[in-house]
């Protein structure tokens, strides 16, 4: 006999049917479950001129949706606030439980927190389930039981626990009846066209990549040159949950071994949301509290160029126009263009976290702040200072014909790559700028600021 009569489950991070922790327990213990995804007007701020990561998620949606048309069921679309939409369902439908998987940024937590209150105040269970990442935190802990402030600490622990495998879906406990308050999924689409973006969402996609890993058996060489098609593409699937982690983890390791490097970066994901679950605080401020004093330039000007990719440096810019063209961005350059922004322009690493929130398809809070706190050395476990990345080294060692650069800045068509090369020592008048700045003299100017705070 079921334990609830009928169950709302909240779809949010979890686009999937498969080894989808909250559904398949939702589906176990009711009668009847109610599929739902709310655009919550106060997560979709976040979306905010971000219309590949909105067309994303709609194509993911999509895919939901004819995942559950197989399983005789629909999925119910609505726009707003989340409690005061659950209320609304409630009136309608009035089930005696919500599912929903855990998200673990602050804002979330503050979410489910009036929910779960609402929950109780109305006699009804409220169960929030770990399914983002690839194990719960709370198995990974020193012996003190604190969180692991060291990446390579946390690893090797997280490695001595098991991760799950999959579960297989075979439900078809879903509610018939719909809601006249639902939104109509392909009025949405249509208010969202297809963009030129590579990156494709939904559930067939993620398996397209899946079943595909072979290619990626020299990933560790070629991950890091960004002319290459040598990246898999999936952390726009993780962000989104179109499948499952744990699927994800064991089909790397059956195709390509535990030792792989894909297998490395499953683990960078779980420490980073691990470091914003335990300290809230980072979201907006430095891990390390003494670099929270430094004078960071406000040089709005500077920013408007890092942003448009007008700097002068040809590997930034190309960049940074591959991100406002695509909605991506290959990972060793994020690392050069956070490095220029922080170490070069002396800009504070918050606005260019923002900046990428807004453009990236992919963007995870606990990731995208992760990262660029590594990148800004502020970080728990990140970059020292006194490293700095040097553009122009960057560029000839991962760049070396500049099929990237030139792909992206067509102005540099038809420079010689030497002269790329060298653009802050040639002087060749083309509408493309020269550099905004002397690299050696602020990495020098960034090493006597972070001294002093150090």
């Amino acid at each position: 006999m079921s334990k609830f009569k009928k169950s709302l489950f909240i779809f949010r991070r979890d686009l999937r049917l498969e080894d989808n922790t909250a559904l398949i327990d939702a589906c176990v213990h009711s009668k009847e479950v109610i599929p739902c995804f709310i655009f919550d007007s106060e997560i979709m701020k976040s979306f905010k001129n971000s219309n590949f990561r909105i067309r994303f998620l709609i194509e993911s949606l999509m895919d939901l949706q004819s995942q559950l048309k197989k399983s005789e069921g629909r999925l119910q679309i609505y726009q707003g606030k989340s409690l005061q939409i659950i209320k609304k369902i409630k009136k309608q439908f009035d089930f005696d439980a919500v599912f929903t998987n855990t998200d673990f940024t602050k804002a979330s937590m503050c979410r489910d927190k009036e929910i779960r209150d609402f929950c109780k105040k109305k006699n009804m269970e409220f169960v929030a389930l770990a399914d983002l990442t690839l194990q719960n935190f709370d198995r990974i802990r020193t012996a003190e039981g604190s969180p692991y402030k060291v990446y390579t600490q946390f690893f090797k622990k997280a490695r001595l626990v098991k991760v799950r495998e999959p579960q297989c879906f075979r439900y078809k406990n879903f509610i018939k009846k719909s809601s006249p308050d639902e939104k109509n999924l392909d009025d949405l689409s249509k208010k969202y066209p297809e963009t030129n973006s590579p990156i494709k969402g939904g559930t067939k996609q993620a398996k397209r990549i899946l079943n595909n890993l072979s290619k990626f058996k020299n990933y560790d060489k070629d991950r890091n040159y960004p002319h290459m098609d040598a990246t898999t593409h999936l952390s726009s699937h993780n962000k989104f949950g179109t499948c499952s982690i744990r699927e994800i983890y064991h089909k790397i390791i059956n195709e390509l071994g535990k030792n792989h490097t894909l297998i490395n970066e499953l683990y960078w994901r779980d420490f980073f949301i691990s470091i914003m679950y335990h300290y809230p605080y980072t979201f907006n401020s430095s891990f390390r509290k003494k670099y929270s004093k430094i004078p960071w330039s406000k040089n709005e000007e500077n920013f408007k160029k890092w942003c448009k990719g007008i700097t002068g440096f040809p590997i930034v810019d190309a960049g940074m126009r591959q991100l406002n063209a695509t909605g991506y961005m290959h990972n060793r350059i994020r690392m050069i263009v956070a490095s220029f922004l922080t170490k070069d322009l002396h800009i504070n690493w918050k606005w260019g976290e923002r900046y990428f929130a807004e453009k990236l398809i992919d963007y995870d809070p606990s990731v995208n702040v992760g990262n660029w706190q590594w990148a800004a050395s502020t970080g728990c476990d990140s970059q020292p200072w006194f490293r700095i990345f040097n553009p122009w080294l960057q560029q000839k060692k991962y760049d070396p014909d500049c099929k990237y650069t030139k792909k992206w800045i067509p102005e540099l068509e038809n420079i010689p790559v030497k002269d790329i090369h060298n653009w802050d020592k040639v002087e060749i008048k083309i509408s493309y700028p020269s550099p905004i700045v002397d690299h050696k003299e602020e990495s020098s100017h960034t090493k006597q600021v972070f001294k002093k705070f150090s």
